[in-house]
């Protein structure tokens, strides 16, 4: 979720329903130790008792594979009281991987569990450290090595996307391993992956096994995902994406605000295209209003864009 969920979107997605939690964008600890200063850049809600406006409280996630580097940060990290800290185990972006960071380190499963045992050795007991991993890099030949690694080395809760790193994100993904990996471990096990649709998400849990699961992109390309999940699980009507769509318009409104407060100018337009692509994956009118806004690259122009968008719906 690099570069898509930052605090601009965590805001706008618990204003839109409500969540148990959620996890910044991952913070890489390389060649020195992080700084207080850089982990209340990317998670300022560390400033507002590490939760959103809507009051959804915020994991911060730390990736790396230097142990005692990432144990100081973690350190200095707990001193401003996050919600919890997490371990990305699970990025595939070949950059990453070529550093050393996120899904690579599931082939050392040694390596995983001295990098939380260091983490969880360094952080007040009462700190909740998590991890997320997906089921290897090639194949899924040391998934379970890897996750009793993690478990074993201090992870309190273990995140699973179901694929590999060579897998990327092109689905399916195999929500059955979860339920392997769920057996092989004694902490709380979260599912996640290709999870976009109600129907995803109750195929997800009965392959899984699962009773929580984590979701990704399928929360950014439909805000109110979470709430057609519990209308489900209540037994009540669903609504419709169209019928949606008058709330869903003045969280954009918002979040364009949001964008614009926090980056250059000449940034700002492709947040809101990158967003609005996603959206219209459910939503017709996403499309249109993606359509409108994609050629034009000046702040002002989509921001008129965005009014006459408003005075059509």
């Amino acid at each position: 979720m690099e570069g898509l969920v930052d605090e601009v979107m965590r805001a706008t997605l618990t204003e839109a329903t409500p969540y148990d939690a959620c996890v910044t964008e991952f913070a890489r600890v390389a060649g020195s130790v992080l700084p207080a200063r850089f982990f209340t850049r990317i998670a300022p809600e560390l400033n507002e008792g590490s939760r959103t406006a809507a009051g959804t409280p915020v994991k911060v996630q730390l990736l790396g594979s230097d142990p005692g580097r990432l144990a100081e940060s973690a350190l200095t990290l707990a001193h401003l009281a996050p919600a919890g800290i997490d371990l990305n185990f699970g990025c595939p972006a070949p950059t990453v991987n070529r550093h050393r960071g996120g899904a690579v380190l599931l082939d050392e499963p040694e390596l995983l569990n001295r990098i939380l045992l260091a983490v969880r050795a360094a952080v007040p007991p009462s700190m909740p450290v998590t991890a997320k991993m997906r089921l290897g890099m090639r194949d899924t030949s040391r998934a379970i090595e890897a996750a009793c690694a993690l478990a074993d080395g201090g992870a309190g809760e273990l995140v699973v996307h179901a694929r590999t790193k060579e897998d990327g994100y092109r689905p399916p993904a195999h929500w059955p391993w979860i339920a392997r990996i769920a057996e092989a471990v004694a902490v709380p096990v979260i599912a996640n992956g290709e999870v976009w649709t109600v129907d995803d998400y109750q195929r997800c849990r009965s392959e899984s096994g699962r009773t929580d699961v984590m979701l990704g992109r399928g929360a950014v390309a439909d805000p109110f995902l979470v709430e057609r999940i519990r209308a489900a699980q209540a037994g009540v009507a669903v609504r419709s994406h169209d019928d949606d769509w008058p709330r869903l318009y003045p969280l954009i409104q918002r979040f364009w605000s949001r964008v614009l407060d926090k980056v250059e100018p000449r940034h700002a337009p492709g947040r809101l295209k990158q967003w609005l692509n996603l959206l219209r994956r459910h939503y017709v009118q996403a499309e249109q209003l993606y359509n409108l806004v994609r050629p034009l690259r000046d702040p002002v122009a989509v921001s008129d864009a965005l009014r006459q968008a408003a005075a059509l719906s």
